[in-house]
C-alpha cells in the first residue's frame, strides 16, 4: 500500500465533513427532504451556468484528445440535466432509510433489544467524467444522513465545481450544514483521501477494474467496488427473432458508453443463420462495428475477426463482438469466464431455459427478455444511485439509499447483569419479538 503525506487542508476538510455528517444524521426526514427539494430548485435555476461550464469542459477535453466513450459520459445536455434533477426529487419522495427498527425483541422482562438503521458517516466517492453523478450522489447522501467528499474526473472539473457550488450555496439556507458536501479538485488528493481512514467510512470508486484495484490496494477504508461492465446478451434457440433484434439494438446502441451496454452477443447455433443477417443489418444501420468468431464469419464473412482480447474488453462504444454457441450451458460458461458480474441477459420463449440462466449466471443483474440498459438505480425506482457494485457481497447492483446505511444494536435494561443468567440457577432469556 502506498503511503502519502496528507496535507492539513484535506484533513481539515474531512474533519468538517465528519462534524457536519454527525449533525445531518440527527435531522428529521422533513428537514432532509426540504434540503433535497431546495437543491433541485437551485440546480434548475443554475441550468445555464452548469451547461456553459460543461461545454467548456467538453471543448477542453476534445482539444486534449479525449476518448469517444469518455466524451459521451462527459457531455451534459439539457435532457441529462433534467433527468438528474428529476432523480433528486425522486430521492426526496423515497422512504427515509435512517431510524428503521429491524429487530425489536424482549431479551428478558425489562431488557429490550433493538436493531436500528443509521448512516455510515462520511462517503468518499471517486467517479469518472460524469458530472451528473455529483447531483445523484449528493441527494442520496443527504437523504441517508451521510456526509460526502466527491472527486470527479479531471475532464468534468468545471461542471462539478458549478454543481457543487450551487448545492452548497443552497444548503446554507437549510438545516443541512454545507460542509456535509465537499469537492476535491486535484489528482493528488485521491491518494490523500485514501489515507483518511479516521474520517472516511466508505470509498466508492467508479472506473476501470485496474483503478478499483488501485484504490483497494492503497487504503484501509472499506471499498465498494464498481468495476468494468462487460455485459452479454444471449439469444437462445427459442428466442423470438423480432424481440431479440429490438433488445439487442437497445442494449448496444441506446447509450453505448454506459457500463450496462452489452459488449458481446452470444447466439445459439440453431438460430444463427436466421438471426445474424437480420441483426447485422439492423446494427449496421446504427453504425455499429461488428466482430465475429470463426463460425459467425461463415454466415457474415464481411465482419472483422474477434480475438481473445475482444471477449475481455469493455468497448464503451459502437463495437460489438459476436460468438455462436452450441447450448445454453455454453453461453453460461462463456459468461462465467469473461463476464464482470454486472448485468447479463437472455432472450428466449423457453421459460425453463430462462430460469436456468437466471439461476446459474452470477451477476448483479440477470435479465430475461429485456434490455441490459435497465440496470440503473433511477429505473429501479431508487431515485438515483452512487454506483453499481459488481462485488459478491451486498450491497450489489445499483446502490441507492439502502446501500448507504448500516445498523446498530441498542439495548435498554433496568440494572440487568449477565451473571444473573449463568450458573446452575441462572435465569432463562425470553427472546420474545415485540411489535
Amino acid at each position: 500500500m502506498t503511503t502519502v503525506q496528507v496535507t492539513f487542508p484535506l484533513v481539515q476538510i474531512a474533519q468538517q465533513t465528519r462534524l457536519a455528517a454527525s449533525k445531518l444524521a440527527l435531522l428529521s426526514t422533513e428537514e432532509k427532504n426540504q434540503a433535497i427539494d431546495a437543491i433541485a430548485l437551485a440546480l434548475e435555476s443554475a441550468k445555464e451556468e452548469i451547461l456553459t461550464a460543461n461545454l467548456a469542459d467538453c471543448q477542453a477535453a476534445v482539444a486534449e484528445g479525449i476518448a469517444k466513450p469518455l466524451y459521451k459520459r462527459l457531455q451534459l445536455d439539457e435532457h441529462k440535466l433534467r433527468d438528474a434533477i428529476a432523480g433528486v426529487r425522486d430521492v426526496g419522495k423515497l422512504d427515509d432509510p435512517v431510524g428503521k427498527v429491524q429487530i425489536h425483541r424482549e431479551v428478558d422482562t425489562g431488557l429490550i433489544l433493538k436493531r436500528i438503521t443509521c448512516p455510515l458517516g462520511v462517503l468518499g466517492i471517486i467517479f469518472e467524467a460524469r458530472p451528473e453523478a455529483a447531483i445523484q450522489i449528493v441527494s442520496l447522501a443527504i437523504k441517508s444522513g451521510n456526509g460526502v467528499i466527491l472527486k470527479g474526473g479531471k475532464e468534468a472539473l468545471r461542471s462539478c465545481e458549478v454543481i457543487v457550488k450551487t448545492i452548497k450555496q443552497e444548503l446554507s439556507h437549510t438545516a443541512v450544514n454545507p460542509d456535509a458536501v465537499q469537492l476535491l479538485t486535484t489528482r493528488e488528493e485521491i491518494l490523500e483521501l485514501l489515507q483518511l481512514d479516521k474520517y472516511v467510512d466508505l470509498i466508492i470508486p467508479r472506473g476501470s477494474n485496474s483503478f478499483v484495484r488501485f484504490v483497494q490496494e492503497n487504503t484501509r477504508i472499506p471499498v465498494l467496488g464498481h468495476a468494468d461492465g462487460i455485459c452479454h446478451l444471449y439469444v437462445d434457440k427459442a428466442a423470438d427473432i423480432d424481440k431479440a433484434i429490438n433488445i439487442t439494438l437497445d442494449s448496444k446502441t441506446q447509450y453505448p458508453a454506459a457500463c450496462n451496454a452489452i459488449e458481446t452477443l452470444l447466439v445459439h447455433n440453431r438460430i444463427a443463420s436466421e438471426f445474424l443477417p437480420k441483426i447485422a443489418a439492423a446494427l449496421a444501420a446504427q453504425n455499429v462495428e461488428l466482430r465475429g468468431d470463426e463460425r459467425t464469419l461463415e454466415i457474415l464473412p464481411n465482419l472483422g475477426s474477434t480475438t481473445e482480447i475482444d471477449w475481455e474488453t469493455e468497448y464503451g462504444d459502437l463495437i460489438l463482438a459476436i460468438k455462436i454457441v452450441d447450448s445454453l450451458e455454453d453461453s453460461i460458461s462463456h459468461i462465467r469466464e469473461y463476464g464482470s458480474r454486472h448485468t447479463e441477459a437472455i432472450v428466449t420463449e423457453d421459460v425453463a431455459a430462462a430460469e436456468t440462466f437466471q439461476a446459474l449466471v452470477n451477476a448483479a443483474g440477470v435479465y430475461h427478455n429485456c434490455s441490459t440498459r435497465f440496470a440503473d438505480g433511477f429505473r429501479y425506482g431508487f431515485g438515483a444511485e452512487v454506483g453499481i457494485s459488481t462485488q459478491q457481497m451486498p450491497p450489489r447492483g445499483p446502490v441507492g439509499l439502502e446501500g448507504l446505511v448500516t445498523y446498530k444494536y441498542q439495548m435498554s435494561g433496568d440494572g440487568h447483569i449477565v451473571s444473573s443468567y449463568t450458573g446452575a440457577n441462572g435465569k432463562s432469556f425470553t427472546h420474545r419479538d415485540l411489535e
